[in-house]
């Protein structure tokens, strides 16, 4: 629990979207879903919310899903009472009942067992605590739900390892924060603002950083996210003391991109359409097409022409077989029908018969085209 005050630094484009959002979250006690690869900062964002929102006041309750087993997840956010397995000497408080007042923030929650996300749809709609080991339950508390993850949940919907109804409970406000390397330009803001941070904390100097070290550090693709990049300015804070950071400081795995980067051909860019791009995503990435294509266009992030772009290619690459799109999209068989009702309900079906090479007497096989009912 805290409620010390945290920045979220950066100059994006990217991150100025975030901070809108957050100030959008913060005007109202809706639940807020933040998703995002792992480092790029959604505690941040979920602290930010708190601290601007009319529960400032109140508890900021932090609880890692992924840290604990399933057993020991339910006692620690709905409390037990004594006597209800060994070692329970006491009655304890959960965390949803700490937070009362304020604010729990669920980080991981793709994590959840079914059992445990049952349990807490149980709470969301009601807002009452069972204690493990109790036949009654308690008042209803006053608690607003942060929750995020780095896992696509669509595609755990579709997996059938994360439930649905939950899904749209905790996705009234969504957040989306971008990983790193789609925000170069914050690189040089968050590591000067990490270097102050941590020469201030080891009582060091706070050192200068050359142009071409820092050249180095914008151009590192930081699989890590901003976690890594703030490892790495503590790292150089400890390591040098000369007050002074050139290429030479730079870790071992930002040296290595670098020389692979010099050391490859110059390519002249290609400008690729928005749909050629996630095309490519699907097929070179081997990403699926419901993280790629079918969330991103729900959530408004691209446009019918997009995803009619997307289909077009595959059917190019297919012959017209929209069975065969399953596997070259990377859905399961058992997709199929999900798909073409998709494509259906939002007019994306393309007529597959100008796509088919058919030569002089080859019988025009009907099986490419789609027979999935749709209701």
């Amino acid at each position: 629990m805290t409620n010390s005050p945290v920045v979220m630094a950066g100059v994006s484009s990217a991150i100025r979207a975030v901070e809108e959002d957050i100030q959008f979250a913060s005007r109202s006690d809706a639940k807020v879903l933040i998703t995002g690869e792992s480092g790029v900062g959604k505690e941040i964002v979920a602290r930010l919310i708190h601290q601007r929102s009319r529960r400032m006041s109140g508890p900021l309750v932090t609880i890692n899903c992924a840290g604990f087993p399933d057993s020991l997840l339910e006692t620690e956010m709905f409390g037990h009472v004594k006597g209800s397995f060994t070692d329970a000497y006491r009655d304890k408080r959960g965390w949803l009942e700490l937070a009362n007042g304020g604010t729990i923030f669920m980080d991981e929650v793709g994590e959840m067992s079914l059992r445990m996300q049952a349990l807490l749809l149980r709470f969301l709609e009601s807002g009452e605590i069972q204690r493990v080991g109790s036949e009654s339950r308690l008042s209803a508390v006053n608690v607003r739900v942060i929750t995020a993850t780095h896992r696509r949940l669509l595609e755990r919907i579709a997996e059938k390892s994360f439930r649905e109804d939950l899904y749209y409970r905790l996705n009234v406000i969504h957040v989306e924060v971008p990983p790193l390397r789609e925000r170069l330009e914050d690189v040089s803001v968050l590591l000067r603002y990490f270097l102050r941070e941590f020469s201030t904390l080891h009582k060091s100097p706070e050192p200068d950083i050359t142009a071409e070290a820092l050249d180095c550090l914008v151009s590192y693709h930081w699989p890590g996210n901003v976690r890594e990049l703030k490892n790495v300015a503590e790292r150089l804070i400890l390591r040098e003391r000369a007050g002074r950071i050139g290429v030479e400081s730079l870790p071992h795995e930002i040296l290595s991109t670098r020389r692979r980067i010099i050391a490859a051909p110059v390519a002249v860019p290609q400008a690729s359409s928005v749909g050629e791009t996630l095309f490519d995503r699907i097929v070179k990435g081997r990403e699926s097409f419901w993280s790629v294509v079918h969330e991103p266009f729900l959530s408004r992030d691209i446009t019918r022409a997009d995803l009619r772009e997307v289909v077009r290619l595959g059917l190019e690459q297919t012959r017209g077989n929209y069975k065969l799109l399953t596997t070259t999209f990377n859905m399961l068989p058992d997709d199929y029908k999900r798909f073409i009702s998709v494509l259906r309900k939002y007019q994306c079906h393309l007529p597959f018969r100008q796509f088919r090479v058919i030569q002089p007497g080859t019988p025009d096989r009907a099986e490419s085209e789609p027979v999935a009912r749709v209701s």
